[in-house]
């Protein structure tokens, strides 16, 4: 059973929250403001945060920074009232992995968390096993029937996420968002040339390839593997 701690200030809302995680086979834990969510977090493992940007004494930001620069990689779903577009682009900056706005809608709320833990697990392991091809994260390295490709450290990336993913296309702005700074003067064609950069190196690769979704980006797709 996965454990997903609710930082909400307001108690009707981690009501909520705590009858439809539980409802859908989570063990919910609730804290009122950062600084409580913190100390709960000493003693216990917690696999996702849903966390509110408005609230007392330790609010989201300041808590999602202080997850942050402690080194911790647990997922945390931003739910919030705050819509404006700087709210949204600096909560990601800041480290948040998904941004709802309130109020929100409980099936899209679980199917976002499940999600999000399912992507955790796939980072936690550090690698992905497709056909005969392994990626290896922590050294960007792909193994292709046993011959070692170091693949730089954007490409690689890309590659893992389309992977990680497999058949799901994510758009160049997304892409973008993910592994560019917003701040940067990069552009959408950059993608592009990481993408022609990646299908140069894995050209004989039997197990996938990266398709291009006319007018929108890029997804991975498995070579079906024939039967001996």
């Amino acid at each position: 059973m996965f454990n997903i701690l609710v930082v909400d200030d307001q108690a009707h809302i981690r009501r909520l929250y705590e009858y439809t995680l539980e409802k859908n086979g989570y063990k919910p834990y609730t804290a009122g403001d950062g600084a409580e969510a913190l100390r709960l977090l000493e003693n216990t493992h917690i696999d996702l945060v849903i966390l509110d940007l408005m609230m007392p004494t330790m609010d989201g930001y300041a808590f999602l920074k202080t997850l942050r620069d402690n080194g911790s990689s647990i997922p945390v779903l931003i739910i919030t009232a705050r819509d404006s577009a700087q709210d949204i682009r600096k909560s990601f900056l800041m480290g948040t992995d998904d941004f709802m706005v309130k109020p929100v809608d409980d099936v899209e709320m679980i199917l976002r968390i499940r999600a999000l833990l399912r992507r955790s697990k796939i980072s936690e392991e550090q690698e992905i096993t497709v056909g005969s091809t392994k990626l290896i994260y922590n050294s960007f390295t792909v193994v292709q029937d046993g011959v070692e490709l170091q693949i730089p450290k954007k490409e690689f990336q890309i590659l893992f996420k389309l992977l990680s993913f497999p058949n799901k296309t994510f758009t160049r702005a997304q892409l973008m968002e993910e592994f560019w700074d917003m701040d940067s003067e990069s552009e959408a064609r950059t993608v592009d040339v990481h993408i022609n950069r990646l299908r140069e190196r894995l050209k004989d690769n039997r197990d996938f390839q990266i398709v291009t979704v006319r007018g929108l980006g890029y997804k991975a797709v498995k070579t079906p593997q024939e039967q001996p």
